[in-house]
């Protein structure tokens, strides 16, 4: 933690790679006093194992351990169970390295000892090292499905085994209509010193929006009244990493910082957009704060931490505004 003084707490809403940049500086600045709330719509079992990919993203990036040329997975990994499973015809669409089946292979024996989710991800938060709280959005099991050219399909399947070519027509999130607050997401969002809740720059539609589908956590996030502040994935109408671009444009909308303004409209009380999307400002009716949103590395996520808690602060105070 880089030392910047903060008062109170935060919330962040993040998926995996993307999400888990902005996390990381934030983590870095606040330390315990923030708590990240991690889709698991992407969580599926496989090979007898429950695979949580982007709270693993989320873990492996805070504690340091992420594989950045790769951009995802666990550093210094080895793949001898992954051929040695593929020379017995098994499946091997779905790569798991040596070093991450041994966290796949804890947190299921953990969870079929009676622990929640949220006990085991934060028992594994501590072993890594990792000082901010990683919650799960919710114990109860959500799945994200994909209506898609090729048919309805489980989201690893979509986004793993068929790279995202198949053709979006829609989404879905099932479960996650009676899917219940966590008592540590519910303390999260209720916290007392709570000073801004910000979405992280993770692709609306697969990372963030399975967590909004879920009633309880939506209205949770609603009553809390401080400002909500979301950071654009997107940049000069293109996603940095991964489908978003893709995905928006299947959708029938624009790849912009306004479009994503849009799709939080009534939610959000201010977006951090890239420089280079200046333009766009005047055409979102919500504060903007400008800066470069690229994360190539711990100094990048700290940049732009630092300007999404900037916008809560200018925030603080003032009434909800609702986007255009």
């Amino acid at each position: 933690m880089s030392g910047t003084p903060y008062s109170g707490t935060y919330v962040a809403l993040s998926g995996g790679v993307g999400g888990a940049k902005l996390a990381l500086g934030l983590s870095r600045l606040l330390g315990p006093a923030l708590s990240v709330v991690v889709n698991t719509g992407d969580d599926f079992d496989h090979l007898g194992l429950r695979i949580c990919p982007d709270i693993d993203s989320v873990l492996y990036k805070l504690a340091g351990l992420s594989d950045e040329q790769r951009g995802w997975g666990r550093a210094g990994e080895t793949w001898n169970f992954m051929q040695a499973l593929a020379g017995l015809g098994g499946e091997s669409w779905f790569q798991l390295g040596d070093r991450d089946l041994a966290l796949h292979v804890e947190r299921t024996r953990l969870l079929r000892q009676g622990e929640t989710l949220t006990e085991v991800t934060a028992h594994i938060a501590r072993q890594l090292g990792v000082a901010s709280h990683i919650l799960p959005m919710s114990d109860d099991p959500v799945s994200t499905e994909i209506d898609s050219s090729e048919g309805r399909l489980p989201f690893q399947r979509y986004f793993v085994e068929h790279q995202c070519r198949p053709v979006l027509h829609g989404l879905h999130y099932a479960g996650a209509r009676v899917a219940r607050l966590s008592d540590a997401v519910a303390r999260a969002l209720q916290a007392p010193d709570l000073r801004g809740i910000i979405i992280c720059p993770s692709n609306p539609y697969l990372s963030i929006d399975p967590i909004l589908a879920m009633p309880a956590f939506l209205k949770a996030l609603q009553a809390a009244d401080v400002p909500v502040v979301a950071v654009s994935p997107i940049i000069a109408n293109a996603a940095v990493k991964g489908p978003t671009a893709k995905i928006m444009r299947e959708l029938g909308v624009t790849p912009s910082s306004l479009t994503v303004a849009q799709h939080y409209r009534g939610l959000i009380d201010g977006l951090v957009i890239d420089s280079s999307d200046h333009a766009e400002s005047d055409a979102i009716s919500l504060p903007v704060l400008q800066t470069p949103t690229l994360m190539k590395t711990a100094e990048d996520s700290e940049r732009v931490a630092r300007a999404a808690l900037e916008l809560c602060a200018r925030l603080a105070g003032e009434a909800r505004k609702v986007a255009p």
